[in-house]
């Protein structure tokens, strides 16, 4: 396929290490290179180093892994964590955007994600940031007698001398969480890693050292990426619909999260991609290292989690999803 004409080029980024985030890296990387022909961006694997965050190595010490992300035209991308590590990997995300080319525009995805459509079809508007809207309401988590939404978030927007009204949903209700500007970190993306990651670490860190009182009986961990990614965007001029609907967590990517989510819950395109992609004989003798795409993918037990559901009828809330493959045995990440 031609690139479209005026096309921004840009660069793509995940984080990659020893673990479960080294296949699901081989999976975006083989979904990414089948679906993408003749990019012009760079497609990095960034790679948290060993370090004192670290009781152990993080890096990817499988060779022959290794070896079949190369030539699938990963670029390895190491980077220092020095306020994150193994007690909030979730973090890899803002340490990591320091290492990328300065100025150069970026979509960061979660590793835990498939392409299934050409991304240079996606008019990303790089300098009106914005993030994935597939959530839910998972913060804050309201206690009786405590604060509300509008308090708890106002209080963080104060804190960094941003505007709190315009950054409110008006056709939704007050006190109602969809009001208020908040995002799954799955994808974000904006014209300079550099300035994103250091406004990101910004936030983060001053809302884990120093949080406002409104904060007290809120739980950070993991959502603090989650908490400060709205204000980053906010701060950086960008907000909710900045991409057309559909695409993103739609046509062109999908972030399933583990194995058993996809088959449960994912449109049947996002099934076939997967498949296709694993079928090479080098992908799946490297896959079938990892339990859970021996099972889902090429024993066909995805296939009995997705006969379970109706894709087209599911429970409203993930939670009740992963409930139902756990009760059947199916469950594995």
């Amino acid at each position: 396929m031609a690139e479209p004409i005026g096309e921004t080029p840009f660069n793509i980024v995940i984080v990659g290490q020893a673990g479960r985030l080294q296949w699901e890296a081989l999976l975006f990387a083989a979904s990414f290179r089948h679906v993408i022909r003749g990019f012009r961006g760079k497609l990095f694997l960034a790679e948290p180093q060993p370090g004192p965050l670290w009781p152990n190595d993080p890096r990817i010490k499988n060779e022959d892994l290794r070896n079949l992300l190369l030539d699938l035209g990963v670029d390895f991308l190491p980077f220092e964590n020095r306020h994150f590590g193994h007690a909030y990997p979730y973090g890899n995300k803002i340490e990591a955007l320091g290492a990328l080319p300065e100025g150069e525009p970026f979509v960061f995805f979660d590793t835990d994600t498939l392409i299934t459509g050409d991304l240079r079809e996606v008019p990303f508007d790089f300098d009106r940031p914005s993030a994935s809207l597939r959530r839910e309401g998972t913060w804050p988590q309201l206690e009786l007698y405590g604060p509300g939404y509008t308090t708890i978030w106002k209080s963080l927007y104060d804190k960094f001398g941003l505007d709190f009204e315009s950054s409110l949903d008006p056709a939704q209700p007050d006190e109602y969480w969809q009001r208020y500007l908040y995002f799954n970190a799955g994808f974000f993306f904006y014209k300079c890693p550099r300035v994103f990651g250091a406004r990101f670490l910004e936030y983060a860190l001053a809302i884990r050292h120093d949080p406002p009182p409104e904060l007290v009986c809120q739980v950070m961990e993991p959502w603090l990426d989650q908490v400060a990614l709205p204000l980053v965007i906010h701060s950086l001029g960008g907000g909710r619909n900045t991409l057309p609907a559909g695409m993103l967590d739609g046509s062109h990517t999908c972030h399933y999260r583990v194995l058993p989510l996809l088959y449960a819950r994912e449109a049947q395109h996002v099934v076939d991609t997967l498949e296709i992609v694993c079928a090479p004989n080098k992908i799946k003798k490297r896959l079938k290292e990892y339990e859970p795409a021996l099972r889902m993918i090429y024993q066909g037990r995805g296939h009995k989690v997705r006969d379970m559901f109706d894709q087209g009828n599911l429970p409203p809330r993930e939670q009740a999803i992963r409930n139902k493959i756990k009760r059947e045995g199916f469950w594995m990440r």
